[in-house]
């Protein structure tokens, strides 16, 4: 018999809190509003609500948030008559979904303060969170498998949106080392449902082998990726053509440049963890004849390019929104090429627990932020960076390694403290968060989370700059 997902976690609040939200939801088959993250992983959870959406017949309008902005929201539920639907944002935000006056369903993985103890929330409010079922939101299941999830318990004919399930994973990098926990168990059923193929495979995605290097962002390889001059030579080195197709290089070949890489990688100081997605096991979908990380890409370049539209649109069919994220990831991967550079090139700032530097990408620095972190700086410490918008806010992103978390880093806590401190919004997850602060307080805020690093990961843990 077919699986469903009652069964998937025994916590009685998992399926308290689903069932809650799916009343909720078919109760009113009304317009809704989707509001959504604009990053890969929020572009993948309104992919799969809006494929819902459709099956029920529902009318939907689906509008991208791009930080932390407690005066966006507001204005925006203001302006919304009707029903809304919030994915992978919200949970910091309980208190102003619950002032609307329209039935609100929150589906979040980001921790939030009281976890795993929700605020109480009206009977119109309902609230769905991993955290609160014992289930880790920042590896074990991020926003697009909750929403994935959510979808089956409407209606099981939406297993098919793992495509977008794995895609907003791939996109929070939950698939290094594998798919873990719930994640692992959603995958396992879409398998066995030959939604998805599990198959061996090298992380070098291009037209010929010397493309794919030299557009490698992850991983980053110092000293070849962002250059072609240097690339050619290495792979003619190992008696490789730079101009072969991937998928054309023989097992030994493979085997020859895979193990070349991670030495490489592995003299550069990268972790062994962060090397292993070289010749991790990959995930084909068949349904769009594209490995996930291609799909993951695609969509989260449309809402680096501000564009976020662009990437729900194409997980809808839409020929020209095909056509459009194509443009984009080609974009998206220079403009990240060019902050990894930068880096490479010209270091980062260093405080005694924390690194940092600046990004004019702004929609582009937290994903710089995370592979600068994975493959250019010492494991020791985070890095945050920040992208000044002018007269507007500044953004923050923070990224870190779990080897740092297993060491007592919570950059959540870290950024909501120092964002506080300064009177912005901030939170997120215990590897990676973000903030949105005040022009011109960036070095309290640095002072801030700097302090509550050193609380974190102990006195003697820090080196002066």
């Amino acid at each position: 018999m077919p699986s469903g997902p009652d069964g998937l976690v025994s916590d009685p609040h998992y399926t308290q809190e689903f069932e809650r939200a799916r009343s909720l939801l078919l109760a009113h088959p009304r317009r809704w509003r989707i509001i959504y993250h604009y990053d890969g992983d929020g572009i993948a959870s309104a992919s799969s609500a809006l494929r819902a959406f459709q099956r029920l017949g529902y009318p939907a309008q689906a509008t991208a948030l791009v930080g932390i902005e407690r005066d966006k929201v507001v204005a925006l539920l203001s302006a919304t008559k009707g029903p809304v639907l919030v994915v992978d944002t919200g949970s910091s935000l309980l208190d102003v979904f619950s002032q609307h006056p329209d039935p609100v369903i929150v589906l979040d993985h980001h921790k939030y303060p009281g976890v795993p103890n929700p605020p109480a929330l009206p009977a119109h409010v309902a609230f769905v969170n991993p955290l609160d079922w014992g289930v880790d939101g920042m590896s074990e299941l991020c926003a697009s498998t909750l929403t994935w999830l959510f979808t089956v318990f409407l209606d099981p004919v939406n297993w098919d949106n793992a495509p977008w399930g794995l895609s907003g994973a791939i996109a929070d990098r939950q698939h290094v080392g594998g798919f873990k926990g719930l994640n692992d168990r959603l995958v396992d059923e879409a398998v066995r449902r030959s939604l998805v193929v599990r198959r061996p495979g090298v992380a070098l995605l291009g037209a010929t082998v010397g493309e794919a290097l030299t557009n490698s962002i992850d991983p980053f390889v110092r000293g070849l990726s962002g250059r072609p001059d240097a690339v050619g030579p290495f792979l003619h080195g190992l008696g490789i053509d730079p101009g072969r197709r991937p998928a054309k290089l023989t097992e030994e070949e493979n085997r020859r440049l895979v193990a070349t890489l991670k030495e490489r990688l592995a003299v550069s100081g990268v972790v062994p963890e962060s090397a292993d997605v070289l010749d991790q096991e990959r995930w084909f979908l068949p349904s769009l004849g594209l490995d996930a990380e291609e799909l993951s890409n695609l969509q989260n370049a449309a809402g680096r390019a501000g564009v976020p539209g662009v990437g729900v649109a194409y997980s809808l069919g839409d020929p020209q929104a095909a056509e459009r994220v194509r443009t984009a990831e080609s974009e998206w991967r220079t403009g990240i090429l060019r902050g990894l550079l930068r880096v490479e090139n010209d270091g980062v700032n260093a405080m005694r627990f924390l690194r940092w530097f600046e990004s004019p990408e702004t929609t582009l620095a937290g994903t710089q932020a995370g592979l600068a972190m994975n493959y250019l700086l010492p494991p020791d410490h985070p890095v945050f960076v920040f992208s000044d918008g002018g007269a507007g806010p500044t953004k923050v992103s923070s990224r870190g390694l779990l080897r740092q978390v297993d060491r007592g880093m919570d950059l959540a806590v870290a950024c909501r403290l120092a964002a506080a401190t300064v009177g912005g919004e901030g939170g997120g997850h215990r590897v990676a968060s973000g903030a949105t602060i005040p022009p011109g307080t960036r070095p309290k805020f640095l002072e801030v989370a700097d302090k509550v690093l050193a609380e974190q990961l102990g006195p003697t843990e820090g080196t002066a700059p």
